[in-house]
């Protein structure tokens, strides 16, 4: 998260400009702070077992400088607030043993430590091991850099801003925002946020060069006036990835590879991670459509790579930001062979399950046509809880060329949160939103694999490591109904099974009442 407007290094086209209006007005100098906090949510909208906010209204909520630290799990997101008079930004701070159970800290990276408000960047680990976190400083026309004291994060060195030159010395006059860092060999590399996001190098984090443009050339699917922001640029099997959004398209991807010698990512594969919902506009962002936004990752000691995303318009379609700050379900990054991206949810879930149901070569009924419109489909069970997880498995005989899916919240009638598969647009659909996923497309043989995690009104699909998706469904209480249903044709389901998951909110309800984690405002 960014304002370019107020940044007098930034070099934006017309296009960029408007597309970044929303933020720059959001975080307007002269905006007065709200004349109060928001409530906190109540029992039935706090959430079991994704991380948010536990202080009520609060945007932006980007996830920043995530580490593993000596056994622990760290996580910054920030947070608006007043600050002598006006509004400005904090980087709260989370701990956990699994990445799942969150407990709130003392917020020390706030404008009364920094002396500016602070959005997005990333952390990194500097060459001695200490950890840092790089990002822009609200006001400053730079981005900064703060090193860590103590593994802990409980203090920090002043933050010092980027000083970068051309290689004759002078002034480089570069776009500043959402910064990443990263190493290679002894060297720091930096990039910033714009289209064509310049690439900045350091030996000793203070003085930075600018080499030039980050990306060798960029991807047809790209189009032209989509920013590079909130990037995360790190190696991922045998390739580059890096890991960024548009504002106005959200979270997306590049695969490709370091070319060392004139010192580029050259982008091979890109691909999306959020998608617009039919009800919201396909131009600017009147009605964003930016669910999935604001990515941060880390490695976790066992090699593998995790993400998380704000859900920052989730349920919206007013033009609004979603103030809840909810983060999504963490998602292990990882390559196949053809280095196509592979999704999952994190592992640790699977500690959360008990209480298992499961049916075996369960038949849904067919619908006789195409016109069937809200089908309502045959009841598989009536889920207990509101906190869960739903595992189904189709054979490939029996997912092909089938217009079929399920329904959460069923009412019986055809209503609730429909996740479908249509064969004649190759597309998974959950809710109002499509995202590409053919059934025909995968190899010979592979059964159709669906995880569905169920936390009270928000649900986020996975299929067969390869696509994932989310949804928020407000009208989800009293509504146990899970259904499938088929058209023209019976589908059987080979397998079934639902958990109930063990909540990890508790350090959010401590959170609540000890409000540990609330900045200075004065």
């Amino acid at each position: 998260m960014h304002t370019t407007t107020r940044n007098s290094s930034a070099r934006l086209t017309l296009l960029a400009a408007l597309l970044l209006a929303p933020f720059a007005a959001l975080h307007a100098e002269d905006k007065a702070p709200e004349p109060a906090t928001p409530a906190a949510a109540p029992d039935d909208l706090a959430l079991n077992f994704h991380l948010m906010h536990p202080g009520g209204g609060s945007a932006p909520g980007d996830p920043n400088a995530a580490f593993f630290l000596d056994g622990t799990y760290h996580m910054h997101y920030i947070l608006a607030h007043p600050w002598k008079g006006r509004e400005s930004f904090s980087f709260i701070h989370v701990t956990s043993p699994d990445m799942l159970h969150w407990m709130w800290q003392p917020t020390k990276l706030q404008p009364s430590f920094t002396g500016h408000g602070m959005f997005s960047g990333t952390g990194f680990l500097t060459k001695e091991g200490k950890p840092a976190a790089i990002y822009h400083g609200q006001n400053s026309g730079k981005n900064q850099i703060a090193i860590a004291t103590d593994r802990k994060l409980t203090d920090w060195e002043k933050p010092f801003p980027l000083d970068v030159r051309k290689p004759d010395g002078t002034e480089a006059k570069i776009n500043h925002w959402d910064p990443d860092c990263f190493l290679i060999g002894d060297t720091y590399y930096a990039i910033s946020g714009g289209e064509k996001p310049p690439l900045l190098k350091s030996k000793d984090l203070k003085t930075w060069t600018h080499v030039g443009e980050f990306l060798k050339h960029n991807m047809p699917d790209v189009a032209y006036g989509e920013d590079i922001s909130c990037a995360n640029f790190f190696p991922i099997g045998k390739k580059w990835m890096l890991l960024c959004i548009s504002h106005h398209i959200g979270c997306r991807y590049y695969i490709g590879d370091w070319d060392a010698k004139t010192e580029q990512f050259v982008p091979q594969i890109h691909a999306r991670m959020n998608w617009r919902r039919e009800n919201q506009s396909l131009f600017g962002m009147k009605q964003w459509r930016v669910d999935y936004f604001a990515p941060e990752s880390l490695l976790t000691p066992d090699g593998r790579r995790v993400m998380w995303a704000w859900l920052a318009t989730l349920g919206k379609n007013d033009g609004s930001m979603d103030k809840r700050t909810i983060q999504s379900l963490p998602r292990e990054l990882s390559l196949a062979d053809d280095s196509t991206l592979r999704i999952k949810p994190l592992r640790e879930l699977e500690t959360l399950r008990y209480e298992p149901v499961s049916f075996d070569n369960f038949t849904v009924k067919a619908k006789a046509d195409l016109l069937a419109n809200n089908p309502v489909g045959t009841l598989i069970t009536n889920l207990d809880g509101d906190s869960l997880e739903i595992h189904v498995n189709i054979p490939r005989d029996q997912a092909d060329r089938k217009l079929f899916g399920f329904t959460l919240f069923s009412d019986g009638k055809g209503g609730g949160l429909p996740i479908t598969f249509r064969p004649e647009n190759g597309t998974l659909r959950v809710g109002a939103a499509e995202a590409p996923f053919n059934i025909a497309s995968l190899p010979k043989g592979e059964d159709v694999d669906v995880r569905i995690f169920v936390d009270k009104f928000l649900v986020e699909v996975f299929v067969n490591d390869r696509q994932a998706m989310l949804a928020e469904h407000a009208d989800y209480r009293g509504r146990p109904g899970f259904s499938a249903f088929s058209i023209g044709a019976p589908t059987v389901l080979k397998k079934i099974e639902i958990w109930k998951l063990k909540p990890t909110n508790q350090g959010f309800r401590e959170a609540q009442k000890n409000h540990v984690w609330e900045p200075i405002t004065k």
